[in-house]
């Protein structure tokens, strides 16, 4: 599904040079569930956004599904992001003033398909993580776990291949990150998704099928 060839990230500015990432070359296959841990300020956020492609190596290669992508500009990587990854943050990130079946159907709206259509997946995707009978409320209506689902069912409506997860149970408490978790193993075991998810939780990462841990913006084996 993805792999990273040498990798290197470092941030500039008048005065400082700060490395974020240091020779990273990875591998994640088609249906995984991989999760990534290390401490707080370590590369773990770089890492996940080079492979979402929102930000650029200073050097190495990307590959994703044998589409080698370093060298695209922006409008290539956008049109990959919206048909092909699919997003979930610590925070919900969603517009409050929008209902939530028009804040899944957002990423839809940069797709050639019709209204219909889009509605039918956002509710598709609502399904899946059993938010259905809210899609009229507002997210100021719903409690912290349903906002993040909603978050799941934005970034999953227009069937990527590939979810990248960081810290999707951050700001939720035990019984709310359970039913995430849940609905993220439900997604890789049933659809085949892959999934890359940034997490401070052991619990979490045992639940995966692989772990990789980053330390000092490099990989620790």
């Amino acid at each position: 599904m993805i792999k990273l060839n040498n990798v290197n990230k470092t941030y500039f500015t008048d005065k400082i040079e700060t490395i974020a990432l240091h020779n990273i070359s990875l591998e994640v296959e088609t249906g995984e569930f991989v999760s990534i841990m290390g401490p707080s300020g370590c590369g773990k956020s770089t890492l996940l956004n080079i492979i979402g492609l929102l930000d650029k190596p200073n050097e190495g290669s990307i590959t994703l599904e044998q589409e080698n992508v370093e060298q695209y500009k922006e409008k290539q990587l956008a049109k990959i992001r919206n048909e092909k990854i699919g997003f979930i943050f610590q925070g919900f990130h969603l517009i409050p003033e929008l209902r939530v079946i028009d804040n899944v159907e957002l990423p839809l709206l940069y797709r050639k398909i019709s209204s219909k259509k889009r509605r039918e997946l956002a509710l598709e995707a609502l399904e899946k993580v059993g938010l259905s009978a809210r899609s009229h409320h507002f997210p100021s209506q719903l409690s912290g776990g349903q906002q993040q689902r909603v978050a799941i069912a934005r970034a999953i409506t227009g069937k990527p291949s590939l979810l990248l997860a960081d810290e999707p149970t951050g700001n939720l408490d035990s019984h709310m990150g359970d039913e995430i978790m849940q609905i993220l193993e439900d997604l890789n075991k049933n659809e085949n998704t892959t999934i890359i998810m940034v997490t401070h939780d052991d619990d979490e990462a045992k639940r995966t099928d692989r772990l990789i841990r980053v330390f000092d913006g490099q990989l620790i084996h």
